[in-house]
């Protein structure tokens, strides 16, 4: 799915009540910044593979959490965070 369309489902889906975080590669944060979509972490994985590599479970592991941790610790939106691996 287009990561635009992403910005607006996660908009939409905000304003029905349910929190959102999207996981969107750093190649996208120009996008990102013009859309401001609720939460954002940015990866610096490539195209495709916002959550890393095939098989790489650790990083899959660590995106996944980091992504988990954001949606519960902000309290407001748009909030965008960078993955340091």
């Amino acid at each position: 799915m287009c990561h635009v369309t992403v910005s607006y489902l996660a908009r939409a889906i905000e304003n029905a009540g349910i929190p959102t975080v999207g996981v969107y590669i750093e190649a996208f944060e120009p996008t990102v910044q013009l859309m401001k979509p609720p939460r954002v972490l940015l990866t610096p994985h490539l195209m495709g593979r916002p959550i890393g590599l095939p098989h790489d479970r650790e990083r899959q592991t660590a995106v996944i959490r980091a992504a988990l941790r954001l949606l519960e610790t902000s309290d407001h939106a748009p909030v965008l965070e960078r993955f340091v691996p």
